[in-house]
């Protein structure tokens, strides 16, 4: 704790800790240009995309909006890529929904205490625990939480009523239900679909010439390809206007919206259900492992778009700053009752596309998103679910990816093993196959290590035994099965020299195996000696205080000494990998 602590001060700098600083002195009236058009652009997108990702965390829609204000105005201040932007995402609604169940105080409090948790865990720079997530595990996840929200979305988009959320229930529910398909939310939910199909595919295919007339059509069609969702929802809620203003309602809809901006107050630690009052320790009791998984998945997901965009972009990122910035907008955010956000993919390459310069696009977004809460929530009103859905599956689909399980297969086979499990077992609890796909991938990078590499050859009344990598406590049982089978193997026995040029570490569990070996040596009266021992291996040795230690510089030496001469070769009889 003390050493993470002086981690946490040594990298403390007002310039490493608030980026900011860097980009503003150097900001000029054309950056603020581009990152005006990337932060109106971007606030078309999270709009529909908000109200859409509230209703598949279970949540009233302005709740995607109060969760998208703050992401820029933090992210601004504290984070280091000028590309991504932080706010609800499909997956994360996907992990908080079956854990808030509805509940508004769940899920600001789950936001809150994430935030806590992201926030240390940058600030005691542990950023590199991502390292031990693997790629199979991620996307084992993502394919998974995928094909999830494209299930959950068909009873909206066929607008199907008291449909259980666990997954194969909802399954069963939704065949069983099938008969009660609403005609109007049907029709329109697949034709939404088509639409935004037709709107993300087209491309303008007029060669590049010097025309006004091409370069606005050329502009248009980006504009109308970027902001899809927007004249989706618009023509949904136009369509179901129109309906009513007959007395006539074919859809779902969402019904009334809280008009307003939302009250900036501390999140509330408790809440009272049925006259019983339920205790933050009883939520927190409830949330259980969420409280380490949904952190981790957020940063997860939101650190992977910035790599790729800062790769992309040729800028660096600082993964533990990334954490404090992730951590302190949901901390913030839970103030505005706000559920956990991320980046996303989706609005990051729109921000990217639209030509941002810095983080300061954000800006214009949060703007945009509070001018909607503040005058655009009756319109709300209008919005069919199945339009809405739509939107979601449109989103997720492409997230499933084909590709990579064909590559890893051909690649390596046994890494199949984690991505399946984690795959699998997200269909009955998420957090459950995260930890299980981690676990597996840890076993799978971790067994070599219980089966070390010795390379063995005799000399002589000599055994020399050169092992490789690190010695740790997963393979010292067997290291000392491997020196006593091979001391065995040879009549009379002989004794050791160890030739540590390849020996990286080792443990304490290590050292009590070599002690007991030159135990076992003396009591037969054989020797053991070290050779070309690395500085951090001989002062394990050394604070060890391993009787009788003998290391020599190389292997002539060692032998030298132990047959008294000056003049013995050393030759290399038998090579054996263990």
């Amino acid at each position: 704790m003390v050493h993470c602590l002086h981690r946490c001060l040594a990298t403390f700098s007002p310039r490493r800790r608030f980026p900011l600083l860097k980009w503003v002195p150097k900001y000029s009236l054309h950056a603020f240009g581009y990152d005006t058009i990337a932060g109106l652009t971007v606030g078309l997108t999270v709009v529909p995309q908000a109200l859409a990702y509230a209703q598949l965390a279970g949540l009233s829609v302005q709740f995607g909006l109060y969760s998208s204000i703050m992401g820029g105005f933090v992210y601004c201040l504290l984070g280091t890529s000028k590309d991504i932007t932080l706010g609800p995402t499909a997956i994360m609604s996907a992990l908080i929904a079956p854990l808030v169940h509805g509940d508004v105080v769940y899920a600001t409090i789950l936001a809150f205490l994430c935030g806590c948790v992201q926030l240390l865990l940058g600030l005691f720079q542990l950023g590199f625990i991502m390292d031990f997530i693997s790629e199979p595990v991620i996307k084992g996840f993502t394919c998974a939480a995928s094909l999830i929200i494209c299930v959950t979305q068909v009873k909206n988009l066929l607008g199907l009523q008291d449909i259980p959320r666990q997954f194969f229930l909802l399954l069963y529910h939704i065949f069983a239900k099938l008969a009660e398909t609403r005609p109007g939310d049907a029709t329109l939910g697949f034709l939404c679909i088509i639409f935004l199909l037709l709107l993300k595919v087209i491309r303008c295919k007029v060669e590049d010439v010097d025309s006004l007339t091409v370069k606005i059509a050329k502009k248009i069609t980006w504009l109308a390809s970027t902001g899809r969702n927007v004249l989706v929802i618009l023509a949904a809620a136009l369509v179901s206007f129109a309906f009513s203003s007959f007395h006539l309602q074919p859809f779902v809809i969402t019904g009334e919206v809280q008009p307003g901006l939302p009250t900036f107050h501390p999140p509330p630690f408790s809440e009272e259900r049925n006259g019983t009052v339920i205790t933050f320790s009883h939520i927190v009791q409830d949330l259980g492992t969420a409280l380490l998984v949904i952190p981790l998945v957020g940063f997860m997901e939101s650190i992977a778009i910035a790599k790729a965009f800062a790769r992309d972009n040729k800028y660096p990122v600082d993964p533990s700053q990334e954490l404090i910035a992730i951590g302190t907008t949901n901390i913030f955010g839970s103030f505005l009752s706000a559920f956990p956000v991320t980046g996303s993919f989706t609005r990051t390459a729109v921000n990217s596309q639209s030509g941002v310069c810095t983080p300061a696009g954000g800006l214009i977004t949060g703007v945009l998103v509070l001018l909607s809460l503040q005058y655009l929530t009756p319109c709300f009103y209008y919005i069919p679910c199945a339009a809405l859905a739509s939107i979601i599956i449109c989103s997720v689909a492409p997230v499933f990816d084909v590709f990579f399980i064909r590559d890893l297969w051909r690649v390596k086979k046994l890494n199949m093993l984690p991505f399946v499990l984690t795959f699998g077992l997200c269909f009955y609890e998420m957090q459950i196959g995260i930890l299980v796909g981690v676990a597996m991938s840890l076993i799978i990078a971790l067994y070599p290590l219980t089966q070390p590499t010795v390379m063995v050859c005799y000399t002589g009344p000599v055994v020399v035994l050169q092992p490789r990598g690190a010695l740790l406590f997963l393979g010292a049982e067997s290291f000392r099965e491997v020196i006593q089978s091979k001391i065995r193997q040879v009549e009379p026995q002989l004794s050791v020299i160890l030739d540590c040029s390849w020996l990286s570490s080792l443990d304490y569990t290590a050292v009590i195996t070599l002690r007991e070996l030159q135990a076992a040596l003396q009591a037969q009266r054989l020797r053991l000696a070290f050779v070309a021992l690395h500085a951090d291996v001989l002062d394990v040795l050394l604070r060890a205080d391993l009787p009788e230690l003998r290391h020599f510089e190389s292997v002539e030496q060692a032998l030298s000494w132990m047959l008294g001469s000056q003049d013995t070769e050393y030759h290399l009889d038998v090579h054996s990998g263990i």
